[in-house]
This record gives C-alpha cells, structure tokens and sequence, in this order.
C-alpha cells in the first residue's frame, strides 16, 4: 500500500499533501491536550508495533505482496489523533532510511495509512464496542474496525492510482504517471485486502490487543496506570519489550514473500509490464535511501532486514521519548477528554 515515487503526479502529491496538513496539525493540538506525558513513550512503542507489522510482506497467488498496518490498534489503544502521528513517523521513516514509499508521495500515503485507516476503524470499533459489552465487544470492534478500515485505506489507495490516466497522458494517449485505470487499480488493491492482507491485520491488531490487555492491562490511555504497583508495572514493560523483540526476530518471514506489492515495481519492471515507460517516471527525481528496501550493504539479507527492524524500533522510541521529554509536566487528563 505504499505508493511509491513518481507513481502519482506532482499535483496530485501536492493536493493530498496540502490537505494533511490541517490534519496533522489537529492531530498535535488534539494530542497535546489529552495524552499525559508518561503515556507518550508507549506511543511510540505502539508505532513499533505498526512499523514492524509492515515489514511482514504477505504473498497472494499471482506473485503480488501485501502487509498489515495496525492503524486502528494504535487508534483503539491512544485514539485516533495520536494513532495518526504514531503511523505518519512510521511511514516519514520507511521512506526516508528505507526507501518504502515515496518521499514525494508521503501526503498520499500517510492521507491513506494514517488518517483514512485510524479514523475508520476507530468509528467502528467505538460502534461495535457501545453495542456488545466486555472483553467481547473490544475484540470484535477492533476485528471488524480494523478490517474495514485496511480496506478503505486500500481503496484510497486504488483510486489514487487509476485516477493518474484519467487526468494525465501525452499526445498519444500514454498515461504520464500510474498506467492503470480505475477498473484495474480497484479490484487489484482490494483483492488482496479483502482476503489475506485484510485477515493478516486483524491477526494483529487483536493478538497484540489482548496479549497487552493480559500482562499490560495500564499500556495505552487507561486510568490502571496510576494503580499499578512498581513490581508489576516493571512485568508489563518486561513483557512488552520481549513482544517487540520477537517481533523483530520474526520480521526476516517477510522475506519469503516473493514479487513486489502492486503499484510498487520499478519503473523497468513497469514498462515491461505495460510495454512503454511513462513519461513522468522517465528520469524522474527520486529520493535515494539510506538502506533500500531493509538492505545494508553486503550484509545477509535476513540480517539486514533485523538490523533496519531495530534501527526503525529505536528511533520510533527515541523519538516519542523526547516528544514526552517536551511536554508539559502534567495535563488535566479527565478534563482535556470530557
């Protein structure tokens, strides 16, 4: 679901870009108001948990990949502002180290991946949760929420890509940018979601949900926190960090996954694809990253996708503990909510 460079237009880049801006800047302003500072390092870990979700390409028949996100656990967990915040670091951080997802594109992909897909899924869950009581009701909200919203994060997606042959071609009819048109891009992107891609983030939005509601009942905006004793606040953290660094062990499956994501090749593979490069792509600007496509150097391959989990995990972390760092002392938590 990342787009990446030069697939879109420039006008295109900067319409959606423009328009995440109010966005972004409500999301801060919401945030500030409503997350307590002691809460804001667990933001992070949360944004580790969608970082390293992705980094779990999932193949389909037809050699096309796919990956979670877990938006909507980051939105269940700290609402759907902070989820927002949460996801677009993840994905300035996939683009710029690693290539995943353009630069140029990041309005597109974070309007899909951090908005779009946190706002849905937390509405549905909020639905599901006021109308089925208990533990019960949390984790078929976060099931059906986080479903739903993955797809319409997909179908933005899908209508980004095949609304660029729409507007823009040569004198010959050749589209410019993306080649295919809606009734290719749609069902392509939806496909997968709506079966494995789409299964895959409900695994993990609900496994990573009720593994932290079992040892880490005070992770995320919850007033447990204050209750907790030292000892078992020191088991949460414990179990938590040990989750993430399973994770990371794990991300190396992501490689079985063979082909690329659709609307993710190469500007070569593409012409062969459609017989013709386009021309916006021809030679155009391109963001050159520091460890393209979780590769360091002559590295293994596995150990190099690690390396990137880890480097990814700790400046998500790093960088929300020095959020954390800039915050106010302390914030009328109830009052700011109501």
């Amino acid at each position: 679901m990342h787009i990446p460079e030069n697939y879109l237009s420039p006008s295109t880049c900067g319409v959606l870009g423009v328009a995440m801006v109010p966005v972004w800047a409500t999301a801060v302003r919401r945030v500030r108001e409503t997350m307590p500072r002691e809460k804001m390092p667990l933001l992070g870990i949360a944004a580790a948990f969608c970082f390293l979700s992705m980094m779990f390409n999932i193949p389909i028949p037809g050699g096309t990949t796919g990956h979670a996100v877990c938006g909507t656990l980051i939105a269940i967990l700290f609402g759907p502002w902070a989820a927002c915040i949460a996801v677009t670091i993840a994905l300035v951080i996939q683009a710029v180290l690693f290539g995943d997802g353009g630069v140029l594109a990041l309005g597109a992909n974070c309007f899909n991946m951090a908005f779009v897909l946190p706002m849905v899924g937390h509405a549905i869950y909020s639905l599901i949760k006021e109308r089925v009581e208990g533990e019960k009701g949390e984790l078929l909200g976060a099931a059906v929420g986080s479903y739903v919203a993955i797809n319409c994060a997909a179908l933005c997606a899908a209508v980004e890509f095949g609304i660029q042959p729409l507007l823009f071609t040569n004198a010959a009819g050749e589209a410019l940018y993306c080649p295919y048109p809606l009734a290719v891009s749609v069902p392509a992107m939806l496909v997968g979601h709506l079966t494995i891609w789409g299964a895959a983030e409900v695994v993990f939005t609900c496994g990573i949900l009720a593994f932290l509601h079992a040892v880490a009942p005070d992770f995320g905006l919850s007033s447990s926190a204050a209750t907790a004793d030292d000892k078992a606040s020191a088991r949460s953290r414990g179990a938590v960090v040990a989750l993430l660094v399973c994770l990371i062990l794990a991300t190396p499956l992501g490689l079985l996954a063979t082909g690329d994501a659709w609307g993710e090749w190469g500007v070569e593979d593409l012409a062969g694809l459609v017989g013709y490069t386009p021309a916006g792509m021809d030679g155009a600007w391109e963001w050159g990253s520091l460890m393209p496509d979780y590769a360091i150097g002559e590295l293994p391959e596995w150990f190099g996708y690690i390396l990137c989990a880890v480097i990814g995990v700790a400046l998500l972390v790093v960088i929300f503990r020095l959020a954390a760092a800039a915050m106010r002392p302390s914030v009328d938590f109830d009052r700011a909510r109501a």
